[in-house]
């Protein structure tokens, strides 16, 4: 079998477009939040300084945090968050819960509203939204025990049982979402690349079955046509037109191999190349009715084939009879006709497994999207009409 030419592949898609998505969703989100709470937080702090706060600690602490805030998520929205990111935002926080005594005010400590009690609510759900469970459970339990320890060193146990609480509820919560969230897309994802795989196979065997049905209709209009016709004696015995024909099918043959790049697609004229028809079938009287009319080349091929292989089954069904092969357009189509005089035949009784008008036509016809009809009885006649839609 020649050697079938694979299609060119369309431009790749994202592999994982839900797990693109996610990692969007979950790099924006924490970013705006520790920038968001981080600004917020350094009002808050500097707004409520009474003692035992130190100012002297305060300050450069509200500055570094600030400064931290504007960097993670600058960080974050331009290349993504990184673990380095992810440890750094941990250990950040838990020095700020560890200085709770020194940095929060004691009348804004309990009821799990201080400032720094929102720094470390954002970094657990920053944690486990952009970390893997097995390091951002340890982190988040990391920074619960700070501001455990750091409550508590300010006099307060109440408030760090309490926002110790919240901090665990916020990390399993967090943690379990962001885990069902992962798996769910991975799902969703292997769906999508097995989709891809499974339409690109399809692609490729489609491509295969319609260059195998190409090949078959070249066959069967030159070599086993001839053959057909000289074992039904339309052919007579040797002669010069039987060389020409003998040679033209040879010639399809060598084509039927050639895996070099296929002709140009730009419009030549249909005329030109159906006035050259008749030269292929010399046994054959064919009076031309052809209108100027040019065409994609490969729509031209479609046609003329389709043309030649309704005059070659004039010669091998009706020998004798005298054909017409006519060309007009109009503004909504360009229609061939090729019409004989011959016997006819009732187009509902030919066989399923009979290959010319299916495939040399019809099939022909349908791959450049236009469409064949035949129309012929018993004792009539018979007309092919071929189709092209593409005029505008």
């Amino acid at each position: 079998m020649p050697a079938v030419a694979t299609p060119t592949a369309p431009p790749p898609a994202l592999d994982n477009p839900a797990g693109g998505a996610f990692s969007l969703i979950f790099t924006t989100m924490p970013a705006l939040l520790r920038l968001t709470c981080g600004l917020v937080g350094a009002v808050v702090a500097l707004w409520v300084r009474t003692p035992p706060v130190e100012p002297a600690l305060l300050l450069p602490g509200v500055a570094a945090l600030t400064g931290w805030s504007l960097w993670y998520a600058a960080r974050a929205l331009r290349h993504g968050i990184t673990p380095a990111l992810v440890i750094g935002d941990v250990a950040v926080t838990t020095a700020a819960c560890l200085l709770i005594p020194l940095l929060v005010a004691p009348e804004v400590l309990p009821g799990e509203g201080s400032w720094i009690a929102v720094l470390a609510s954002t970094t657990v759900i920053n944690t486990q939204a952009t970390a893997p469970a097995r390091w951002s459970v340890p982190a988040g339990l990391l920074v619960i025990a700070a501001y455990v320890v750091g409550a508590q060193a300010a006099g307060n146990p109440a408030e760090a049982q309490a926002h110790a609480a919240t901090l665990l509820v916020q990390t399993a919560c967090t943690a379990m979402m962001t885990a069902v969230m992962r798996r769910r897309i991975g799902r969703a994802d292997q769906a999508f690349a097995e989709h891809h795989r499974l339409t690109r196979e399809a692609l490729v065997a489609r491509t295969a079955r319609e260059a195998e049905r190409r090949q078959n209709r070249d066959l069967h209009d030159t070599v086993l046509g001839t053959l057909t016709m000289v074992g039904l004696g339309a052919v007579p015995g040797p002669s010069v037109s039987m060389r020409e024909r003998c040679a033209a099918d040879l010639r399809t043959l060598i084509a039927l191999t050639d895996a070099g790049p296929a002709p140009g697609d730009g419009p030549v004229p249909l005329d030109g190349r159906l006035r050259a028809v008749p030269d292929r079938l010399p046994e054959l009287r064919v009076h031309l009715e052809l209108a100027s009319c040019a065409v994609p080349a490969g729509v031209a091929d479609a046609i003329t084939e389709s043309a030649y292989a309704a005059l070659s089954n004039v010669v091998r069904h009706a020998p004798g009879a005298q054909a017409t092969l006519r060309l007009t357009r109009d503004a909504i189509a360009v229609v061939v006709e090729v019409a004989d005089d011959g016997p006819g035949f009732d187009p509902a009784t030919v066989p399923t497994h009979r290959y010319g008008l299916r495939e040399s036509v019809r099939g022909r016809m349908s791959a450049v999207g236009g469409r064949a009809e035949v129309r012929s009885a018993p004792g009539a006649g018979t007309l092919i009409r071929l189709e092209w839609p593409g005029v505008g």
